[in-house]
């Protein structure tokens, strides 16, 4: 039912078919690919940006790297969010686009994992990794390629596993199937954040180290080889648990006679949006410019400004640095347990305060966190010598707090996560149907901050010569003035609203 009691079908199923309801249980087995594709994503975020590093991309450029998200998210996922809801495969609307990006996701992780072998075949040297330190330019060639197929395979996945959620929660609700969604995401993090902060893959599986492929490497090819048969794992269970009813074809030919298609589809629903929707869009993007300055440089954040190590630097440094980002990966883990803790209380929290006072708490909590991080930063360099590898080493009480700081973003990362999405939800259940491509239009407001980030962070920070320092200032900028626009521009909503919008139809 919408807020005001009228019972509406929400979920993409403006088709006409009608999902079964199903139950609590079968819809966490359902979702558990998120977990599987988050299993990946937080080995990508936890060790990618240090790794690539160690193949000779300066600093400076691994943002520019991370344009493949983005770019992934502003093409991909409007597009099958739109095919999906008019997907007639026997399999259902969603199941077939995530069966297929889980193939290309374990293809591309396994390109990542090999490629320093894969470089080493094509030449970049002769010499063992031990002792050579210099470029590998086809080594980085194949990792870029790998990584920008992993990002466009998981924006495929990402968009009808959100919008699957939606057509099963039925009686269950929004809120329901968020905090489950989120809580897969929390248990892929954990996963995944524990893989990364260990050094005790190469110890397990010998057989990963070659003369391309030393400790660091093995470590990484063996945690990303884990994920992909967790994933494969996580998909066999979704294809099975959730049962989708096929769309009618006749249904699904309705009214797309002389209408656009492709993006253009995309760009003429973008007009159709319910009401309230431009004004989420706007808060979403500046929530996540706050953001994607710690999502993208926090571990090789630890490792620089923390542990005063350099990814290229003395074996010394690097060690530092090594450590720093395996305590960074530990950082996260902690984060994923507060953040899967924190996914079940965000319900009461909005039905009690509503989910805009939640968001916008959220939003100062970000901008104090990342005040805080630019505050620890400085004092930890000491402002002396102009540039981060050159300071001193830290104490231990700065990096513990720089630990605390993980954990205290759990909670608003808890309500990115979730919060935003239901409201869509709940906006798109007052039209009706669509489900699918309202989600892919949230996800533009995800990916142009992601894009400004990684274009203008690198640059920014390199103007300032202060490593990471300068987009956390920045970050903490941008959060403030998401809180401030959430006050104003958020659509109010009844606080029993959050539960009682089903994304499925039902009722």
């Amino acid at each position: 039912m919408a807020a005001d009691g009228t019972e509406v079908s929400a979920g993409g199923d403006g088709g006409g078919n009608k999902q079964p309801q199903i139950s609590i249980v079968g819809l966490f087995l359902a979702c558990m690919v998120a977990g599987g594709v988050q299993y990946g994503w937080a080995l990508q975020l936890s060790l990618l940006t240090p790794y690539v590093q160690t193949l000779g991309i300066p600093h400076a450029l691994t943002s520019v790297m991370w344009l493949c998200g983005p770019i992934a998210g502003l093409l991909v996922q409007p597009c099958v969010g739109l095919y999906s809801d008019k997907c007639t495969s026997k399999l259902g609307r969603r199941r077939p686009f995530i069966f297929t990006g889980c193939i290309v996701i374990c293809i591309s992780v396994i390109v990542i994992g090999f490629s320093s072998d894969i470089g080493y075949a094509l030449g970049d040297t002769t010499e063992d990794c031990k002792v050579y330190t210099g470029k590998r330019l086809h080594a980085a060639l194949f990792f870029v390629m790998g990584f920008w197929l992993l990002d466009f395979s998981n924006n495929t996945v990402q968009g009808p596993a959100r919008a699957l959620m939606a057509d099963l929660a039925g009686s269950h609700g929004p809120s329901t199937a968020n905090a489950i969604f989120v809580s897969w995401m929390a248990i892929g993090n954990i996963l995944g954040y524990s893989s990364g902060s260990t050094d005790k893959w190469h110890t397990w599986f010998p057989f990963l180290q070659t003369k391309a492929c030393c400790e660091a490497c093995a470590n990484l090819k063996a945690a990303f080889l884990v994920s992909v048969a967790f994933l494969g794992l996580s998909t066999v269970v979704t294809m099975i648990f959730a049962t989708e009813e096929p769309l009618d074809p006749a249904a699904a030919k309705q009214g797309e006679d002389g209408e656009p298609s492709g993006p253009f589809a995309v760009f003429k629903g973008m007009k159709n949006l319910p009401p309230g929707m431009p004004q989420v869009l706007i808060v979403t993007g500046l929530t996540w410019l706050s953001w994607f300055p710690f999502i993208l440089f926090d571990t090789d954040w630890m490792g620089r400004e923390m542990y005063h190590g350099k990814p290229d630097g003395s074996p010394t440094e690097v060690a530092n640095y090594q450590e720093g980002v395996r305590q960074g990966a530990f950082g996260l883990l902690l984060n994923s347990i507060v953040l899967g803790v924190s996914s079940f209380l965000i319900e009461p929290m909005c039905r009690k305060l509503t989910a805009k006072v939640v968001w916008v708490i959220s939003s100062f909590l970000v901008c104090v966190a990342m005040a805080m991080v630019t505050v620890l930063s400085s004092w930890a360099l000491g402002d002396i010598g102009g540039n981060v590898q050159d300071a001193a080493a830290v104490d231990k009480g700065l990096k513990g707090t720089a630990l605390a700081i993980f954990v205290f973003l759990g909670f608003p990362f808890a309500v990115l996560c979730s919060v935003p999405f239901a409201v869509t939800a709940q906006l798109a259940a007052t039209k009706g149907g669509g489900q699918g491509l309202c989600t892919g239009v949230l996800n533009i407001s995800i990916v142009l901050p992601q894009m400004i980030i990684a274009v203008g962070s690198g640059p920014w920070d390199e103007l300032f010569g202060k490593g990471n320092i300068p987009a956390f200032g920045a970050a903490a900028g941008f959060a403030f003035t998401a809180a401030v626009a959430g006050i104003i521009m958020l659509p109010k909503q009844p606080k029993t609203s959050f539960r009682s919008v089903s994304m499925g139809g039902g009722h």
